[in-house]
């Protein structure tokens, strides 16, 4: 930035780091989304194409940025999970939060033809965007416990919601139709009313959408099977008959020549001199010079591998699940979001 008089205005922007060692959750909301949806002759009460494109948005955020662990959608609103030990724009509020919304709004617009190729962008899009700071990983699980549980629980209304409207009610009567009653209610209502069970609906509507990382596959070799072996097993030896061999003369003497071998070869044995200090073991060794001009032989070091290095999740494959992430199953098998 050039220097000039006027830098002093500078000093009007507030420092606004977000205290180390937290989790750090940013949640984009879209802004008049039912009016837009009804422009955009969404589907109701679930629109797959603008879930679809949601889920895209988020994954392009995850992509530029590593540090986003885990993002979780439903409806127009998507919230994203950075490691508790980020560095992310020196921490600052305003940077972390300002990138990832607006690089999730353009993402938004630039795949719309993709997913709703037959509908025409009226006019654009706009979302807003906090930042919430949770100190432990408890407060972690229990947000997104409550996103989650918020899905499930706007879903069932507005299922119920728009089979009355379908069914001819308006939005008035099918409004009051609802009042004061339950999960159960509601449930019983689209069974016996439209033969709708809501445990069958698809799963994206009912828990929303998790994007996270999963570890690339190994390249693993496949291992090459031995050749056959030449000499007989020794089962096969134990399991053929024993035929007795008669003794002959001509055996009795090449046994004896053998012998006599052999005695010989001890013989030659004790007359070699066993070096009985380091030194004389050096000067014994092929290709070793006297003391005073010899290099010692290196002894070869062998490499210890190394050991993996434990996945963080901000690296790898980036995959869209719709499950249970209430429960302890979800988190068990990837401890890294909560460290």
């Amino acid at each position: 930035m050039a220097k000039s008089r006027f830098e002093y205005v500078r000093s009007y922007e507030l420092p606004d780091p977000l205290m180390p060692g937290t989790f750090i959750v940013v949640r984009i909301d879209g802004r008049g989304f039912h009016k837009f949806s009804d422009a955009h002759s969404f589907s109701k009460p679930n629109d797959r194409r603008a879930l679809d494109l949601m889920d895209m948005a988020a994954k392009t955020v995850m992509d530029e940025y590593k540090d986003v662990i885990m993002a979780f959608g439903e409806s127009d609103e998507y919230s994203f999970l950075l490691k508790k030990n980020t560095k992310l724009y020196n921490r600052r509020r305003s940077k972390i939060a300002s990138s990832i919304v607006s690089l999730f709004t353009s993402a938004y617009v630039f795949n719309w033809s993709r997913y709703l190729p037959n509908e025409p962008l009226r006019y654009s899009p706009s979302f807003d965007s906090r930042v919430v700071l949770y100190p432990s990983a408890k407060e972690v699980r229990d947000y997104f416990a409550w996103r989650q549980a918020d899905t499930h629980i706007n879903n069932l209304y507005n299922t119920v919601f728009w089979a009355l409207v379908q069914s001819g009610q308006s939005t008035a009567e099918a409004n009051k139709a609802l009042q004061g009653t339950d999960s159960k209610d509601k449930n019983e209502l689209l069974f016996s009313k439209f033969d709708i069970n809501y445990n069958n609906l698809p799963a994206m509507y009912r828990k929303g959408s998790t994007c996270v990382r999963k570890p690339y596959p190994s390249t693993s070799t496949s291992s090459i099977a031995p050749e056959p072996s030449n000499i007989p097993s020794s089962t096969s030896s134990h399991n053929s008959p024993l035929v007795e061999t008669p003794t002959r003369a001509a055996d009795i003497e090449v046994t004896n020549s053998t012998t006599n071998t052999i005695a010989a070869k001890l013989e030659d044995m004790k007359a070699i001199k066993v070096p009985s200090s380091e030194s004389e073991l050096q000067s014994e060794r092929p290709g070793s010079e006297s003391r005073s001009g010899s290099v010692p032989i290196q002894e070869q070091k062998v490499k210890t591998p190394k050991k993996a290095k434990p996945f963080e999740g901000i690296d790898g494959e980036l995959t869209i699940i719709h499950e249970d992430i209430i429960k302890d199953t979800f988190w068990d098998e990837r401890p890294w979001l909560l460290e």
